[in-house]
């Protein structure tokens, strides 16, 4: 049974329904086998299947995404492919989690900082083929080793089951990202082992209907409840005494109003330390991200390619993600750096669908009144995007306030060095943006040989982010669910910037520092001629990719069900892109 709680009703009848449903459940669900428990991932992803298209459509009629367009295909990867790489991910995990098994096969090795780095991508001969040349490691915290990476890892599975007693966990589910709510409730069900009562965000509350069919196994079992509602019924639920936990991706101000209560009230909690809400509360909760363009020998084809990928970290899903580039850092004098302006703007240009996320308008003439030197970039129908560039004598509300809306702007550093430049760019980061959700690196791999690979690395773990894409975007280490998602560890409730805690982590590891993930750095063919072997064309989640769309729902399928003879297809649809 899902329990649905309509527009703003509360209710409490329903919800009360739903706490005490899951409170019979939470030790049975604590103590379910790894046996059970697989089968239910595998009949997660039977459901998940034949009800992915209308979950696509629906998605893509809310997001405004126009009929045929090869923008659906963000809906099929960071919608039903995300959740089907889950549960493919646990599947494989909890096959081999006696001992640990399944940590063995992992490749290992110490980092330039001396860091434990443990390489999930490529991880299957699927990898390999369709995600080639992309590869992703997770860096861990100080003092885990290979040689208690076992310990470190799947702690929630080392109690006998008999001696579990589990729990009931609140989801806050995110307005933006279709799989992200079902995600987050993987994360508390089967590595935390805590029952889940689902509240949906009212932007996406009409995935609603598919996600009653798609999890439906653990629904029947007991040990989820979905509701739908607004304020109101968040609240109630929150602040429930059949609640033990708390998680939600969403804003820091939410967060703090949760933990702390409103207003005034809850800024003299927060300034003793009083928690109006004591409950333990993990959280996932956007930054200011920076994309770092290092210089270098870049060609022609280079700028057009980097251009692409930066309006696509802008403007993927419209400009509303928590990882969105927002601050694009460039090397002031480098003479790349206008014609490489200039193409993200022309392809900005061409991003003309509609806004359709709550305030974006309001949040876009708030960015535009900070500047006096704004670009208004035409996009047709749609409001103007938004370019601007930052003093560094400014007021910094560009570096503390996330946009969530199609808004750009620029730091330009007065270092030519590849070297000094990054150095500055990683220190300007760390110091100067709110957050710590994720960075990326666009660097060229001559660039990269000269600064030497191990001083580079040694950069890269000075830069203080929970995912570093290296010629990625970390929009990949969300989607790779194999790799933690959430902030660099460290934050506490009274400054949470970009949350507590991960999800996602297939692996289960439970002391991840970061993800870092790299990518080619140009597409195939291209990619041999700069002493890459990558058979990767352009990505499909490129707001550029013309064929997004059939490449997205192929993949789906073959995550369902891996075949030989599916991969054929899905190269010829890539290359196509």
């Amino acid at each position: 049974m899902i329990v649905q709680s309509p527009g703003d009703a509360l209710d409490t009848v329903l919800l009360d329904a739903a706490v005490a449903d899951l409170q019979a459940a939470q030790t049975g669900w604590a103590q379910t086998p790894v046996s059970t428990r697989i089968a239910l991932l595998q009949a997660i992803m039977d459901a998940l299947l034949p009800v992915a298209p209308a979950w696509v459509e629906t998605a893509s009629r809310h997001k405004l995404i126009p009929n045929g367009s090869p923008l659906v295909g963000e809906e099929w990867i960071s919608g039903p492919y995300a959740l089907m790489l889950t549960c493919s991910g646990l599947i494989r995990t909890l096959s081999a989690i006696t001992d640990k098994a399944y940590l063995e096969p992992l490749k290992k090795r110490q980092t330039a900082s001396g860091q434990l780095a443990v390489q999930v991508v490529p991880g299957t001969i699927w990898d390999h083929l369709l995600l080639s040349g992309i590869t992703a490691e997770v860096w861990m915290q100080e003092g885990v080793t290979a040689d208690n990476l076992a310990e470190n890892s799947a702690s929630a599975y080392d109690l006998p089951p008999d001696q579990r007693k589990g729990g009931v966990s609140l989801v806050l589910g995110a307005g933006n990202i279709a799989a992200i709510a079902p995600l987050d409730c993987l994360q508390k069900l089967f590595l935390e082992n805590q029952v889940v009562l689902l509240k949906l965000n009212p932007v996406n509350d009409y995935l609603h209907d598919v996600l009653q069919v798609a999890m439906a196994p653990l629904i029947q079992l007991g040990a989820l409840r979905i509701v739908r509602g607004g304020g109101p019924v968040g609240a109630y639920l929150c602040n429930h005494p059949g609640i033990d936990e708390l998680h939600i991706t969403g804003a820091e101000a939410t967060h703090d109003a949760i933990v702390w209560g409103p207003g005034k009230e809850g800024q003299t909690r927060k300034a003793a330390g009083t928690p109006a809400n004591p409950r333990r509360m993990t959280s996932e909760l956007g930054a200011v991200c920076p994309t770092i363009v290092v210089p270098g020998p870049w060609s022609d084809a280079d700028i057009s390619f980097q251009a692409q990928h930066i309006a696509t970290q802008k403007m993927h899903n419209s400009g509303f993600n928590c990882i969105a580039c927002q601050v694009l850092v460039m090397p002031g004098g480098w003479d790349v750096a206008p014609r490489l302006i200039a193409r993200v703007e022309r392809i900005l240009s061409k991003a003309t669908r509609l806004p359709y996320y709550p305030g974006a308008e309001q949040r876009m003439e708030d960015f535009a009144s900070h500047s006096d030197q704004i670009r208004q970039v035409a996009r047709g129908a749609a409001k103007a995007a938004v370019v601007t560039r930052i003093k560094p004598d400014g007021d910094g509300w560009y570096e503390t306030n996330e946009v969530f809306a199609p808004a750009l702007a620029i730091r330009e550093i007065d270092q030519t060095d590849p070297a000094d430049f990054l150095r500055a760019a990683i220190d300007y980061a760390n110091t100067h943006l709110h957050g710590t959700l994720g960075a990326n690196i666009l660097i060229h791999p001559r660039t990269i040989r000269a600064i030497g690979k191990d001083r580079f690395e040694q950069m890269v773990a000075e830069l203080r982010y929970g995912c570093i894409a290296i010629n990625a975007w970390t929009g990949v280490g969300f989607l790779l669910t194999q790799t933690p998602w959430g902030a660099f560890p460290g934050h506490s409730l009274a400054d949470v910037q970009s949350g507590i805690g991960t999800v996602h982590n297939t692996y289960m590891f439970d002391k991840s520092q970061r993800s870092v993930v790299r990518a080619p750095w140009a597409p195939f063919p291209r990619s041999l001629t700069v002493g890459e072997f990558s058979l990767l064309p352009k990505p499909p989640w490129f707001i550029t990719s013309k064929t997004a769309a059939k490449v997205g729902a192929a993949l789906t399928r073959f995550q369902h069900t891996p075949r030989l003879r599916s991969l054929p297809g899905i190269f010829l649809q890539a290359l196509r892109s």
